[in-house]
């Protein structure tokens, strides 16, 4: 899994088996492998179109399929494992899903480079089914959340933190039919971006929030930011750096610069920014006020941005995934596995309710490897019973 930020990719290494309606699952490895920076580069430039060559794109795929093989395969050395299957998400660098125009949604890292490196089956290229059937494609997250944070009692709220921040909302009881999920705007990625460009290049991103830490909140600056349309859009939703990207943030900076704001206050804004629209969409679209809110992303390691999250949430427990069994920042790389895996087995993996498609529909385009006609022969036996619970029988421990 590449995310938004493209600041690393996160690999999991997963063992898992199918009983009746639960998924259980025992995560072996988990390792987060670094993307080069002149790759990273040319990433961003992808980002924007009017920077973007086909050219690009094409050798772009075929790098990045390389760094997901490489990925994995330190995973798997970590891990002292051998692959059945890889599942990759790969790295969005546009998603259409405005208004007026055919949705769409572009991920690269070519799967037959996976598969070739490894010698396994690949499964790849998750979103595009979902748009075909009249969702977002977004967030895929909410299938592996429906699994894992149903609860009796509790309302739970799961928001991941990333370049871009996505919620998924499960009602006591944990009827899939009642979740909702959706974008809730920016993550990580203008907070990076402000902190890449505000110090010439010398930090990715603000460690540890230290440079918010320093600043203060612009309350005219934050309130022009939350003026942003993309607020009262109704759900299902979602968006990326198409919209909460360069385009949006350099204009801002330089407003800001030219109004007398320091780098951090900037950032201050920003981190402000990223947490009040999680809390104003929770206020506008959730069905009621959470019981627990479980962070994951990269967002959950930058302290000054978890406690406003907590001041803006109140009375609302914040809990990370780490109390659950995964990794905060590896989460969405096990779940993925998981789609992979209910792919190969011709089994739905997605929630209409979250996504805003029609139907339920199996994601995941398949490149056989070596292991294919195996793996057929045992898929052919496999139940058709859909999971329904995510059990994680080996906890995750964050020094391990």
């Amino acid at each position: 899994m590449s995310g938004t930020s493209v600041d690393g990719v996160d690999a999991a290494v997963v063992d898992v088996t199918h009983q009746d309606e639960v998924l259980k699952i025992r995560l072996m490895g988990y390792a987060e492998s670094p993307i080069d920076e002149h790759l990273r580069q040319r990433i961003f430039t992808l980002f924007s179109p009017d920077q973007s060559r086909t050219d690009q794109v094409c050798e772009v795929n075929v790098l990045l399929g390389e760094a997901f093989a490489g990925a994995a395969a330190l995973a798997l050395r970590q891990a002292g494992a051998r692959a059945d299957l890889v599942a990759s998400h790969g790295q969005t660098v546009w998603h259409q899903v405005a208004p007026g125009h055919t949705r769409s949604t572009l991920q690269l890292g070519e799967p037959s480079v996976i598969a070739e490196r490894l010698g396994v089956t690949t499964v790849a290229d998750f979103r595009p089914r979902d748009i075909a059937a009249g969702g977002q494609g977004a967030p895929l997250a909410s299938w592996g959340d429906a699994l894992l944070f149903g609860d009796q009692q509790l309302s739970r709220a799961v928001q991941n933190i990333g370049g871009i921040g996505n919620v998924t909302w499960i009602p006591p009881g944990g009827q899939w039919e009642a979740m909702l999920a959706f974008d809730t705007g920016p993550g990580n990625a203008l907070i990076d971006h402000a902190a890449w460009r505000l110090s010439g290049g010398m930090q990715r991103f603000d460690v540890d929030g230290a440079l918010a830490k320093g600043g203060r909140v612009d309350d005219t600056a934050l309130a022009e930011l939350l003026d942003h349309p993309y607020f009262s859009l109704q759900q299902p939703k979602s968006t990326g750096r198409e919209v909460f990207g360069a385009q949006l943030v350099d204009p801002f900076i330089a407003r800001c610069i030219e109004r007398g704001l320091s780098t951090a206050d900037v950032l201050a804004t920003l981190t402000g920014f990223t947490v009040h629209a999680i809390a104003d969409q929770y206020r506008r679209f959730l069905p009621g006020r959470p019981d627990e809110v479980v962070v994951g992303g990269g967002g959950s390691r930058n302290p000054v941005l978890m406690r406003l999250l907590q001041q803006l949430l109140d009375p609302a427990q914040i809990r990370l995934h780490e109390e659950f069994g995964l990794p905060s920042l590896g989460r969405e790389a096990v779940y993925f596995a998981l789609m992979g895996h209910e792919a190969l087995h011709g089994r739905p993996n997605t929630i209409p309710s979250c996504t805003g498609a029609t139907h339920p529909v199996v994601m995941g385009k398949v490149v056989p490897g070596a292991n294919y006609r195996e793996l057929m022969q045992r898929m052919a036996r496999s139940s058709e019973t859909r999971p329904r619970r995510l059990v994680v029988e080996s906890a995750f421990r964050q020094d391990a």
